[in-house]
């Protein structure tokens, strides 16, 4: 009994991971650095007392960050250290942020081993107007059809093509391209979208 005892200890003070143990995700984001410059990010392991981030620049050990995250949403925390590709940051929060953050993680690591793509919860359906606007990094405003949306996501008919992982606008919801199809991409939405306004809301403006 007494070495699971000591695992345990040690595993309750690095990075507080307390009793959770860090989950495996992929999760796209972005975050912002002390100076407020901003990057995007992918999240590869979390626990709700940190976690780790492939991203193009790290900052120093120490330095605050704040992070948004696919489906989790605002996380502020600092540097803990620096990995190959990115870096490692603590998550502060408070012990019900920490809870939830448990919760979320949970549902995330049984989507995985399910094999859920993305979040179809959600159904997807064809919207009564098929017009829709799609803002692209460059900022540059162009028509699209919208194939299917659903609360986390759309796919859009167009013959752009923006890397997978670039931030885009599709009527008044930002996401991020996840895939792309034959005939356009699939975008996952920052943030789930009520059903109520959603047509409207991913509708051309």
């Amino acid at each position: 009994m007494a070495l699971p005892q000591a695992k345990l200890t040690i595993r309750t003070h690095a990075q507080e991971r307390r009793r959770h143990q860090r989950v495996r995700v992929n999760l796209l984001g972005r975050y912002m650095l002390a100076d407020r410059r901003e990057f995007p990010c992918q999240v590869v392991d979390m626990s709700p007392g940190g976690m780790a981030v492939i991203a193009p620049v790290g900052g120093n050990v120490g330095e605050r960050v704040i992070a948004y995250v696919d489906h989790l949403g605002r996380l502020e925390g600092t540097i803990a250290r620096h990995l190959p590709n990115g870096f490692a940051m603590t998550i502060g929060a408070t012990a019900r942020k920490r809870d939830k953050l448990a919760a979320q993680l949970t549902w995330l690591a049984n989507r995985s081993i399910l094999n859920l793509p993305e979040d179809r919860r959600h159904g997807r359906i064809t919207p009564r107007n098929p017009n829709g606007r799609l803002i692209l990094p460059n900022g540059t405003n162009v028509g699209v059809r919208l194939i299917d949306i659903s609360n986390s996501g759309a796919a859009v008919a167009t013959k752009e093509r923006p890397e997978v992982g670039s931030l885009v606008s599709i009527g008044k919801v930002p996401g991020r391209v996840v895939r792309h199809l034959d005939e356009g991409f699939a975008i996952e939405f920052t943030r789930m979208q009520h059903p109520d306004s959603l047509e409207e809301d991913v509708g051309a403006q």
